[in-house]
């Protein structure tokens, strides 16, 4: 059991159990205790209104007349009680006619007993000393029995009916109880990156879950901070990095313009100005990446057909695979206008392009698919390369991360931005963009979809 109101409910539920069990087997212990000492008392007073009848001077009585005395008191009761009248030699002077000619047994040392007879049954029997006679008297112990059963029949119900009655109880109240807790776990599963500023309702009471919700709260405040600062610190150190890399790069070609270096100096010169160029990329990514993460991207969504954006995009396309020597196929399936700015997703099918040339091998084939329904537009691009096995696919979107490899000649001159990029602008399109294995064997399958219909204009997403 996963949930804790779950566990609360069933604990509550056993416990309340568990505790009217307990109370019903003493309860059981204690009625039937009472009701077989007022069998006792029943009893004794037989036996005192035998000693009543029997009158003072019953030692010196005919043993005839002490059974007829005996018989006239006890016939009225003979449903009731056994009785059994025996001299010190264990002669039977009396016994009830219901005993069938049996005699109760006698259990030494004790006073009041339980005893079987056959074909009477259980009986509850009372020894009483009547000098020199012992007088034993019984009765049926089928009635308490009886009600002991009725008593376990109505226990056991009334414990099904607890158990149902206290697991309600204990989901309603860990419901109530927990509530607090399901909120802060929504509240908190709804805080990202992008939504720092929002924050978990305190109720007034003062109690563990108000102290927890205001810890919680807390420690937002820090990370609010802390991605603001990075976020700041990424900006402002895009923007100054870029008039030194502008200078250094401007004196590298003032240099190779002077042409007064040797050969070996000019190949320097020039790796140089590649990695500024590559250096200047990687600081536009971020900048980029900072911007769409403080929501400053500004998106001018219009309707458009996909088709007719496709067709423009697979000319830079075709141009891009022949120079790879690869093979490029556009296909488009459904009709229909979709809500999208064309500068961005140009962006993200040209980055998703380009890692899928560069891992596939020359006269491999890759492959644009699209399809418009009623509700999404829906792009894949597959490529016939080594492909990714399921933990790389789920890190690909991730930033900077580069899988070893997978480039075609071993050699990865990308900054692991492009595809974080790409999963920027898609979300800034209130779509999703995942990777899958292709179904058409070795390689990768990349696919994003955008929701056909949004709010035109949107800014500042």
């Amino acid at each position: 059991m996963k949930s804790i109101g779950v566990r609360l409910a069933f604990w509550y539920a056993l416990s309340a159990t568990l505790t009217m069990a307990v109370l019903f087997a003493a309860g059981y212990q204690l009625l039937e205790r009472h009701l077989i000492h007022g069998l006792d008392l029943l009893n004794e007073s037989e036996f005192q209104q035998i000693q009543a009848h029997l009158g003072p001077d019953y030692v010196n009585l005919e043993p005839e007349i002490i059974e007829q005395r005996i018989r006239e008191t006890t016939e009225f009761a003979s449903v009731l009680f056994y009785i059994n009248l025996q001299t010190p030699e264990n002669r039977v002077l009396f016994s009830s006619h219901n005993l069938m000619n049996q005699a109760i047994p006698d259990v030494p040392g004790q006073a009041n007993y339980n005893t079987d007879l056959p074909n009477i049954g259980e009986i509850r029997a009372s020894e009483f000393v009547l000098k020199p006679f012992d007088v034993v008297i019984a009765t049926s112990l089928t009635q308490v029995r009886t009600v002991m059963r009725g008593y376990i029949e109505v226990g056991v119900g009334l414990l099904a009916v607890m158990l149902a009655a206290s697991t309600a109880i204990g989901l309603g109240l860990s419901r109530l109880l927990l509530q607090p807790l399901r909120l802060i776990r929504e509240t908190a599963s709804r805080i990202g990156s992008d939504t720092l500023d929002e924050r978990i309702p305190v109720a007034d009471v003062e109690d563990e879950m108000s102290d927890l919700a205001r810890l919680l709260n807390l420690m937002f405040d820090r990370l609010e901070d802390a991605f603001h600062q990075i976020r700041r610190f990424a900006s402002e150190a895009s923007h100054e990095l870029k008039t030194p890399l502008s200078l250094i790069r401007l004196h590298g070609e003032k240099l190779l313009a002077d042409g007064k270096l040797s050969p070996e100096q000019e190949d320097a010169v020039l790796v140089q100005l590649e990695e500024l160029g590559r250096l200047n990329r990687i600081i536009d990514e971020m900048l980029f990446l900072s911007r769409a993460e403080a929501k400053a991207i500004e998106l001018s969504l219009a309707e458009q057909n996909p088709r007719d954006f496709l067709d423009n995009f697979s000319h830079d396309a075709q141009v891009l695979a022949e120079h790879h020597r690869c093979i490029f196929a556009l296909h488009h399936h459904g009709q229909g206008l979709v809500a999208f700015e064309g500068k961005w997703l140009r962006q993200v099918l040209l980055n998703l392009l380009t890692n899928a040339l560069n891992v596939s091998s020359e006269g491999s084939r890759v492959t644009l698919d699209s399809e418009v329904d009623n509700e999404q537009w829906r792009v894949s691009l597959t490529d016939q390369g080594p492909g990714l096995n399921e933990e790389q696919r789920e890190r690909i979107f991730e930033r900077f991360v580069r899988i070893p490899g997978t480039q075609r000649g071993g050699e990865d001159r990308g900054s692991g931005l492009g595809l974080a990029i790409c999963r920027s602008i898609v979300a800034l399109h209130r779509g999703r963009i995942f990777a899958e294995a292709s179904p058409l064997g070795p390689g990768l399958r990349v696919i994003f979809e955008i929701p056909r219909f949004q709010v035109a204009d949107r800014k500042r997403v």
